[in-house]
C-alpha cells in the first residue's frame, strides 16, 4: 500500500596565460633585430603570431610547438621564453618555468611585466627574500608605482624586517604625502617592535596635528587603555564627550573603561544610555551587546537582563533587522520558550521580510503545531521575497496536501520545481516530485504520476517512500510488475520491519500469483506492527492472500477486520459476506450488473 509523505525531510599556480589573448603591443620584443635576416624576421613573426593565435583559441599543444619553432629561429627573443613558461608550469616543471621567466627577464630587463612575473613566481613559491629583491628592482625602475611598495611592506612584515617596513613606509610617504593611514601603519610597526614610546608618540602627533578630529583622541585613549594607562585614557574619552556628548565611539570606549575598572554601576548606566539613544549607530550597539555577552560574568547573568538590553536597543527606530536577528539567535541558542522565540523571529521578519532563515523558523513553528493555513500564509510572500528558496514551495505544498487541496498542492510544487538548480537539495527535489506523483495518481493521472516518480528517483534513487508508492501504484495498474517488485524489494531491505512496505511487496507478489511467497511477507507485516496500527487495506490484503493459500476461514476473519477498520472498503465487505475472493475489477463489473 502507499505511504503518505506526511514527514519532514531534514534539511552540506593558476595558468597565467592559458585562454587569454596576449596583446602583443604590451610585450616589447627584445633580441630580435640586427642579427636576423629579413627572411628570418618574417619567419619568426609568423610562428610567434600563430602561436599566440593558437593559444587564444585554447590549442595549447599547437601553440607550444609554434613557440618552440620561433625560439629556434631567434633564441634571444624574450617574449618567447615568457609565453612558454606557463606550459612548463602546467607540466609540473616549475624549475624549467622559472628558468624560462628568468631568461625572458634577463633578455629584456626593462620589461616590467617580465620582472613582475619573476617576483610573482618567487612569491607563490614563498621564496620571500628573492621576491623582495625582485620587487626592489622593480621599484627602482618605477618610483611612481606605490603598489610595489605596499607589496614590499607585506613581504618585510612576513620576514619580520621591521626596520625595512619603516623605511618602506617613509618611501610611501615621500611618494603619496602624509596620511593617517601611513602614520597609523608606522604606529603598528612600532607596536610589533615593542617600542611603546615611539608608538605613543606617533598617535599623540596625530592628535596634535588634528585637534578637531575626535577619532584620534579616542584611538589614543584606547591605546592607553591597552597599555594599562587607564586614568590618561579616561581623560581623552571624557574630553571628547564634553565637546560631543553623543559620540558613540567615545561612549563605547568609556564603557570599556568602567568595565575594566570594575565599576558595574557606571558601566550599567552607560550601557543603558548608549543602547536607548537614537544617536547611537546600530553597529556600536551591536558591538556593545557582543562585548557584554562575551564578558567574564555573562554565564552567571540572568537572561532577563540580557533581553532587557536587547529590548533597549530595539526601542529606537531600526534601520535593518541586525539587532533583532542577534536577539533571536541568542534566544535560540539559549533554548528559550517557543512563544517568546516565535515573537523574536517575527520581529526579524517584520523588519526584514526577505530574511529567509527567520521566516523558516516561523514556518517550522506553525508546521509542528499543524497550523497549515499559517504555514501557507508565511510561505506565499516568501516565494516573492525569496523566489529561489525551494523550502517555501516545499512547506506550502505540504500544507496544501495536508488540507487535501490537491490542485493547490500541484500548482505550488510546479512553481517550486521550476526553481530547481544546482544548489537545490536533491532530497527536497525528490520529495516534491514524489508528492506530485501521489497527487497526480489520486487525480486519476497515472501516466503523469509515474513520470513524476521517475523525476523523484532521478534526484534520489533510494527515496524509499517514492519506491514504495511507485511500486504499489504500478501493481494497481497491473503494469511493469517486475520493475515494481524490484523497487518494492529495495524498500523491504531498507526497512525490513515496516508493515506498509512489507504489505506492498506482498501485494506485488500476489499480483504475480506467487501466493506462497506473498503470505510470507504479509505475515511479517502482521508481526511488525500492533493490530491497532494496521490499516483496513492491509487487513484486506491479508485476507486475499490467505484465501489464495487455501485458508478461507482465516481470510473471512481478516476481511471482517478490514471492514471494522474502514467501512468504506466495499470489496472487503462483499468478500466477507460472500466468503470468497473477488478482484476489484470483477467487483465493479458485478456491482454495476447487480
Amino acid at each position: 500500500m502507499p505511504i503518505l509523505f506526511r514527514h519532514i525531510v531534514k534539511l552540506s599556480l593558476p595558468m597565467l596565460l592559458f585562454g587569454v589573448a596576449i596583446p602583443l603591443g604590451a610585450i616589447p620584443i627584445g633580441g630580435k633585430a640586427d642579427s636576423l635576416s629579413v627572411n628570418d624576421n618574417r619567419r619568426f613573426d609568423y610562428f610567434f603570431m600563430e602561436a599566440c593565435s593558437q593559444q587564444a583559441q585554447g590549442n595549447y599543444a599547437a601553440a607550444f610547438d609554434l613557440f618552440e619553432h620561433a625560439k629556434k629561429i631567434n633564441p634571444q627573443a624574450a617574449e618567447v621564453y615568457y609565453n612558454m613558461a606557463p606550459y612548463y608550469m602546467s607540466m609540473g616543471k616549475d624549475s624549467v618555468a622559472l628558468a624560462s621567466i628568468l631568461k625572458a627577464a634577463s633578455l629584456n630587463p626593462d620589461n616590467a611585466t617580465y620582472q613582475e612575473r619573476v617576483a610573482e613566481h618567487y612569491l607563490n613559491a614563498k621564496n620571500y627574500p628573492a621576491a623582495i629583491t625582485t620587487y626592489e628592482k622593480l621599484y627602482q625602475q618605477d618610483h611612481s608605482n606605490t603598489e610595489i611598495l605596499r607589496t614590499l611592506l607585506q613581504l618585510y612584515q612576513i620576514d619580520n624586517q621591521y626596520e625595512e617596513m619603516l623605511h618602506t613606509l617613509n618611501r610611501l610617504e615621500t611618494q603619496e604625502g602624509e596620511s593617517e593611514e601611513i602614520t597609523l601603519s608606522k604606529m603598528r610597526v612600532y607596536e610589533m617592535m615593542d617600542d611603546k614610546k615611539a608608538a605613543y608618540n606617533v598617535l599623540h602627533s596625530l592628535v596634535e596635528k588634528h585637534p578637531n578630529d575626535f577619532l584620534y583622541r579616542i584611538m589614543l585613549g584606547n591605546w592607553l587603555m591597552q597599555n594599562n594607562r587607564q586614568k590618561e585614557a579616561y581623560h581623552y574619552f571624557n574630553d571628547v564627550l564634553k565637546e560631543d556628548p553623543d559620540n558613540a565611539s567615545a561612549l563605547a570606549s568609556l564603557y570599556d573603561y568602567y568595565t575594566e575598572m570594575d565599576d558595574k554601576e557606571q558601566a550599567g548606566r552607560l550601557m543603558t544610555r548608549i543602547l536607548s539613544s537614537t544617536k547611537t549607530d546600530q553597529d556600536t550597539k551591536i558591538t556593545l551587546l557582543r562585548q557584554y555577552l562575551s564578558g567574564k560574568d555573562v554565564s552567571a547573568t540572568d537572561s532577563t537582563e540580557v533581553l532587557r538590553l536587547f529590548d533597549l536597543a530595539l526601542s529606537t527606530p531600526q534601520p535593518n533587522a541586525d539587532i533583532a536577528e542577534f536577539k533571536a539567535s541568542y534566544m535560540y541558542l539559549k533554548k528559550m520558550p517557543e512563544d517568546s522565540l516565535y515573537a523574536a523571529f517575527q520581529k526579524v521578519v517584520d523588519l526584514a521580510p526577505d530574511n529567509a532563515q527567520a521566516r523558516l523558523q516561523l514556518v517550522l513553528s506553525h508546521w509542528n503545531k499543524q497550523e497549515y493555513d499559517k504555514v501557507i500564509g508565511l510561505c506565499l510572500p516568501a516565494q516573492e521575497y525569496n523566489p529561489d528558496e525551494m523550502v517555501f514551495y516545499y512547506f506550502a505544498g505540504l500544507a496544501y496536501y495536508q488540507k487535501d487541496e490537491l490542485d493547490s498542492t500541484l500548482t505550488t510544487f510546479r512553481k517550486g520545481v521550476a526553481q530547481i538548480n544546482n544548489e537545490t537539495s536533491p532530497d527536497m527535489a525528490s520529495d516534491i516530485y514524489a508528492i506530485m506523483g501521489d497527487v497526480l495518481y489520486q487525480k486519476g493521472q497515472a501516466q503523469e504520476a509515474f513520470k513524476s516518480y521517475d523525476k523523484s528517483l532521478s534526484y534520489k534513487e533510494d527515496n524509499i517512500p517514492t519506491l514504495n508508492n511507485y511500486a504499489y501504484y504500478l501493481s494497481l495498474e497491473n503494469k511493469d510488475l517486475q520493475r515494481a517488485e524490484q523497487m518494492s524489494y529495495k524498500t523491504v531491505k531498507a526497512e525490513p520491519k515496516n508493515a506498509t512496505y512489507l504489505d506492498t511487496y506482498a501485494w506485488i507478489l500476489f499480483m504475480q500469483e506467487r501466493y506462497a511467497e506473498a503470505k510470507i511477507y504479509i505475515d511479517q507485516a502482521l508481526q511488525s506492527m500492533d493490530s491497532t496500527d494496521l490499516s483496513g487495506s492491509i487487513y484486506e490484503h491479508v485476507g486475499d492472500i490467505y484465501y489464495m493459500n487455501g485458508l478461507k476461514e482465516e481470510a473471512v476473519n481478516f476481511w471482517e477486520k478490514a471492514v471494522e477498520k474502514d467501512a468504506t472498503l466495499e470489496t472487503a465487505l462483499w468478500k466477507r459476506d460472500n466468503k470468497k475472493y473477488i478482484t476489484e475489477q470483477e467487483y465493479k463489473k458485478k456491482w454495476k450488473k447487480d
